[in-house]
């Protein structure tokens, strides 16, 4: 059992000075560790008095695998694993701890055989019901409160401008500021519904760069009144409903820090002056994972990160990987003034975390299948042609050909070889009903498609009748001549509601109802 959470009152007086500050640190931890790194952590929490962990898969999973490319063990037992892990670890805290995970669509984002929901951008497709976004929230939530979790790091409320982006993307709502608020709105309320918390990400706005800041750091070159009129305008929606949590992204945006290029995770000009004074926020604001590149290979000198990102204004610092020189740092250069309101921020919101998550749920939920059916009903896109031209083709002695192969499937001459008797089989046919599933959701490398790949599909279009159904991310439309085929839509996701409910459409039995959220 989890002890008792002090009062903010009698914790202010209580915990040391160092203990106030090791509140502030949030390490990562990994559930499928070894058990040597999970007696280091436990150390750690029990010698620095730890306020929050942030879990991931493995270390393999996480952002320092971009360089060793590690791979990633399956393990089925996930959850139970984690389960355990969550236990251990609030017995080995002093004081209760915030547990936090990266779930934007659900706990399976980390975890195996859990409920996944579709991806941000399925849910920017659709129209004018926002109410199943708010069950999104909601559904995920309660996944979260059953393994232990208080703090769902979500959603993204970045407007996915840059259809070149390679970490946002499909993690976005759109590139319609209104919408995204909108969404993103629902999508908070509805996990808040349950009790738990979440962090709107990653201020100012990661939509509009080709840069990952997990490998370097991307500068976003607008005018202040550029960002404040589009980017920044869905924080501040966020941040008027009043929002838990804020994190701040690792990014260039001089017109927000008087001129300089300095990360915004360690810029007192933009937390402080823009979110803060500007703004209005008076939440709690957490770095984003302070071991990625954009920032951490630049500050080699253990401590120094974790100090600059405090003092500019984070009270939560994120994936922290020098808790104990961090500590001492802020002990060192920190005012008490300084320290003591970022404490009592961060302890008020787990007070409330903590006695929101305890609570069980009295609200009525949608099954996983059922949320997904209607959420695949409502995003279904017709992109090019219409109802007319597919019951057409559907009369024709159409030809299916699939496409769709894992991201593990990479060896390009088996590729090759098996499109070349792709090509020989469907020489003859006039018309051609493709289902094409991209390896990978994220953009590099073409969504993982070779070039020959995309240059059959373009020939197939050119040359024959084609209807295209997309389980995947929209972008990969830039590479496909869409206005040539006969019809092309966009199903979005690849799991079983969204099959069905492409095969249902293609058979003509409803419309589809969404609306392509970004522009390819």
């Amino acid at each position: 059992m989890m002890k008792t959470l002090l009062k903010y009152n009698e914790a202010k007086n209580l915990l040391s000075p160092s203990e106030k500050i090791g509140q502030l640190f949030m390490p990562a931890a990994f559930i499928n560790d070894t058990e040597e790194e999970i007696q280091k952590l436990v150390h750690l929490i029990q010698t620095h008095a730890i306020g929050s962990l942030c879990f991931f898969h493995s270390r393999a999973s996480a952002a320092t695998n971009y360089e060793g490319k590690k791979e990633v063990v399956f393990n089925a037992e996930s959850l139970a694993t984690l389960k355990k892990l969550i236990i251990r670890y609030q017995k080995a805290a002093k004081y209760p701890l915030l547990i936090a995970i990266d779930a934007e669509w659900g706990l399976a984002m980390r975890i195996e055989n859990t409920p996944q929901y579709p991806y941000a951008i399925t849910l920017g497709a659709i129209q004018e019901n926002d109410q199943l976004s708010f069950e999104v929230g909601k559904n995920i939530a309660r996944d979260c409160k059953a393994a232990g979790i208080h703090w769902n790091l979500a959603p993204c409320v970045d407007i996915n401008n840059n259809p070149n982006n390679p970490v946002i993307g499909y993690r976005s709502f759109g590139e319609d500021k209104a919408k995204v608020a909108a969404k993103a709105l629902a999508y908070v309320k509805g996990t808040e519904s349950e009790g738990v918390l979440t962090s709107i990400k990653h201020f100012p706005g990661h939509g509009d760069t080709a840069t990952d800041s997990h490998l370097g750091l991307p500068v976003i070159s607008k005018s202040k009144e550029a960002l404040i009129a589009n980017e920044l305008y869905p924080f501040q929606k966020l941040v008027d409903e009043g929002v838990d949590s804020v994190m701040v992204g690792h990014l260039s945006v001089p017109a927000l820090a008087n001129n300089e290029r300095i990360p915004s995770s360690i810029s007192k000009a933009i937390i402080k002056g823009v979110l803060r004074t500007e703004m209005g926020y008076k939440g709690v604001v957490i770095s984003d994972a302070l071991n990625m590149h954009a920032v951490s290979k630049n500050y080699p000198v253990k401590g120094d990160l974790e100090w600059l990102a405090f003092d500019a204004g984070n009270d939560v610092l994120c994936f922290a990987e020098h808790i104990p020189e961090g500590i001492e740092n802020i002990k060192k250069n920190a005012s008490e003034e300084q320290i003591e309101e970022s404490f009592e921020r961060v302890w008020k919101l787990k007070e409330k975390a903590i006695n929101a998550t305890s609570q069980e749920s009295k609200a009525a939920f949608m099954s996983e299948e059922t949320l997904n059916r209607k959420l695949a009903e409502s995003s279904l896109t017709l992109l090019h042609g219409d109802e007319k031209d597919i019951a057409a083709f559907r009369n024709t002695n159409y030809c299916t050909l699939t496409l769709n192969r894992g991201i593990d499937d990479n060896d390009s001459a088996s590729i090759l070889k098996n499109l070349n008797e792709t090509k020989t089989i469907v020489a003859q046919e006039a018309h051609i009903l493709l289902l094409l599933t991209p390896p990978q959701v994220k953009p590099d490398h073409n969504f993982g498609l070779l070039q020959e790949e995309i240059d059959f599909i373009n020939t197939l279009i050119q040359t024959k009748s084609v209807v295209i159904y997309l389980f995947g991310n929209p972008y990969v439309l830039k590479h496909v001549n869409v206005k040539d085929t006969t019809a092309t839509i966009v199903v979005y996701q690849d799991f079983k509601a969204f099959q069905d409910v492409a095969t249902e459409h293609f058979l003509g039995k409803f419309n589809p109802n969404g609306q392509l959220p970004v522009s390819v």
